[in-house]
């Protein structure tokens, strides 16, 4: 065999032999999809949209929150400012938020599903594609299969108005065990089975808000993200907990900054997330009052510097 032909395959089988062990070049590896996200208001912070477009585009985010009732009540002048203001600054919009009550009385739900058109289309225009909205883990008077029917049928009405703007929604389940053992009824709280409520709804804009903070509560891994699908997933948080505290006795609205502590696995979580390739926002949303005490310049640096430090991971 002459020294070239040899060579050559010589390299290929080399190069063949790294992608079965996991050794995968760096172009073979997949790309991040997903944007690091600016939500202002999660961390304390109080700005209009186009001060929120600022703090992002100056501390390296890729996307910010919409605001959903000065995106819809701005007149065509002030939103053509606002796009400019977006693109220039190569930014995108990430999730907005559902604004109708569907977890109280049948009134308070129905008031709010009346404005929801006008609230989609608003929102359409802006460009904003994503809502979400979270799962109450318990109930004091529904049983689980109550609860679950009630859910079904008022999300199913939101999601066919959301659908006719082309707006997917995401639901989030609440992992922690202090949340869902506090009413009578405990209800939804593990990704399995917002699956199964996504499944009964049965539109193909509904998916999941996923949460580090609500998948190490739940106990979940890799392999259940892996599991997903990118349409599957409309919007993520990403969070550590707090140390010294067992697992069952940590508190939902006392998190920390993502890769502050260690407690949550947010390199395994980002991965997975990676490997279906997930291409929307990630947000911290980490309820965490001495981050809410800083200037508001201080806590979006913060808040920029921990989600750098998660994805470098």
């Amino acid at each position: 065999m002459k020294r070239r032909t040899f060579l050559a395959r010589l390299s290929a089988s080399t190069s063949t032999l790294a992608t079965l062990g996991g050794l995968a070049t760096a172009s073979e590896r997949p790309k991040r999809r997903m944007t690091i996200d600016l939500v202002p208001g999660a961390i304390g912070v109080r700005v209009d949209q186009e001060e929120a477009i600022d703090l992002a585009a100056q501390n390296g985010f890729e996307s910010v929150a919409p605001y959903p009732r000065e995106l819809t009540e701005a007149s065509s002048e002030k939103l053509a400012r606002i796009k400019t203001k977006l693109d220039q600054a190569r930014l995108i919009f990430g999730a907005s938020r559902l604004p109708v009550n569907f977890r109280s009385d049948e009134e308070s739900f129905r008031n709010g599903l009346r404005d929801l058109p006008k609230y989609a289309a608003g929102l359409q225009r802006a460009g904003v594609s994503r809502i979400g909205t979270y799962i109450i883990p318990s109930h004091g008077t529904l049983t689980y299969r109550e609860n679950f029917h009630q859910h079904v049928s008022r999300l199913r009405e939101v999601a066919d108005i959301l659908q006719d703007q082309a707006i997917r929604l995401g639901l989030e389940y609440v992992g922690p065990k202090t949340s869902w053992t506090t009413a009578r009824h405990s209800f939804v709280h593990t990704m399995r089975e917002t699956r199964e409520l996504v499944s009964e709804i049965g539109l193909s804009n509904v998916g999941l808000v996923l949460d580090s903070w609500h998948w190490y509560h739940a106990r979940e891994t890799a392999a259940d993200i892996e599991a997903l699908q990118n349409r599957d997933v409309v919007a993520v948080d990403l969070n550590d907990a707090p140390t010294g505290i067992p697992i069952d006795e940590q508190h939902d609205l006392k998190r920390e900054l993502p890769a502050q502590t260690g407690v949550i696995d947010v390199k395994t979580f980002l991965s997975a997330l990676v490997a279906i390739a997930y291409n929307g926002p990630v947000r911290a949303e980490p309820f965490n009052a001495k981050l809410r005490s800083l200037p508001k310049f201080e806590a979006v640096a913060a808040t920029a510097k921990a989600m750098k430090k998660a994805f470098a991971a």
